[in-house]
């Protein structure tokens, strides 16, 4: 017989009896990665068999649409079902109104059409903002102040949008906080018939440090200069003023909503998934991806742990999709490992 009194010693629960075998650890997960959680972002450029390396983001290029081509092709084979569009607009080609962002044989529109034609179970994501295309790097009109104007803004960003659905995008996504915007994409999808087009909000965008290799990556970095966002784009500092900001993209019509950039804010994440219950999406900028990256190279962190242990942190703060550069490297692995 066991010696009771010694086993009363012990707590009755102990929670390492479930973590001894893999079997038990499996069973009782709490979060799961698939690639259905990913987004895939993309650098897109003019021209034919062009490629060009992003120095601050290693294993991020800029392509030419023919040579996107393969890389949607893999996409589809790897389970991801949304790439999603960032155009690298020729200089000559900007202007203080952005206006090149318009035009309906542009490179987003051109990139749209080819991709649905080839891939059409492909889901497409497209930026709606004017940064890339403006001379000055803001994503909108400025007046002689320098300041973003709002409402002149937003007019350009609905007929923006119109020009992607045109195209048959599936998802258009304002990233340009602009108040209103949201309720007007939607009014002008609505006017013209374009009722199945989803609108992913960039609903709590902070004016983050974190863009940097992104704004090197589609050539705005230069025309900002020492300007920065604040005066549209959120305050680190700010937590409850996300709340709100959801509150009026749903109300005015987003399907989805997103929170950027993604780790250092995933309490924010998990606030909005608690709050709203709607769908919850997260983008791993720039910055935390050349981070990871620059650590692995140097030997400070196993490359392939961090980046699926950082897209576990998402799915556990409550994102229903993560857009990340890795987004490939972890539906590899995950394929690999099924």
């Amino acid at each position: 017989m066991p010696n009771l009194s010694k086993s009363a010693q012990f707590p009755a629960v102990r929670m390492r009896r479930m973590r001894k075998d893999a079997f038990s650890r499996a069973l009782v997960r709490e979060n799961v990665l698939t690639a259905s959680d990913l987004i895939y972002p993309v650098f897109i450029l003019d021209g034919q068999k062009q490629q060009e390396k992003v120095a601050s983001m290693p294993g991020v290029d800029r392509l030419s649409i023919d040579m996107l081509l393969p890389i949607a092709e893999e996409c589809v084979a790897l389970g991801i079902p949304v790439i999603a569009l960032f155009p690298v607009i020729n200089p000559a080609l900007k202007s203080p109104d952005g206006a090149e962002a318009l035009n309906p044989h542009g490179l987003v529109p051109r990139a749209v059409r080819e991709l649905k034609q080839r891939f059409p179970e492909l889901g497409i994501l497209t930026d709606v903002a004017l940064d890339p295309y403006t001379s000055h790097g803001q994503d909108g009109v400025i007046n002689a102040q320098g300041y973003v104007l709002n409402d002149e803004t937003s007019a350009l960003l609905v007929k923006q949008a119109l020009v992607h659905a045109e195209a048959g995008v599936d998802i258009v996504a304002p990233s340009d906080m602009m108040d209103g915007r949201i309720g007007a994409i939607r009014n002008g999808l609505e006017s013209y018939h374009h009722i199945h087009t989803r609108i992913m909000a960039y609903s709590a965008k902070y004016a983050s440090a974190f863009y940097g290799p992104f704004r090197d990556a589609v050539g705005s970095a230069g025309n900002l200069g020492k300007s920065d966002k604040s005066t549209y784009q959120m305050d680190p500092a700010n937590s409850d003023e996300a709340l709100r900001e959801v509150a009026l993209d749903l109300a005015e019509g987003a399907d989805m909503v997103m929170v950027k950039p993604g780790m250092p804010y995933l309490d924010i994440v998990r606030r909005v998934k608690d709050e709203f219950k709607v769908p919850t999406f997260a983008y791993q900028v720039s910055g935390e991806y050349a981070m990871i990256k620059a650590a692995s190279k140097n030997g400070w962190l196993d490359h392939d742990k961090v980046m699926m242990e950082s897209m576990m942190a998402f799915k556990r703060a409550g994102a229903d999709g993560v857009l990340t550069y890795f987004a490939r490297d972890v539906a590899r692995l995950l394929k690999r490992t099924a």
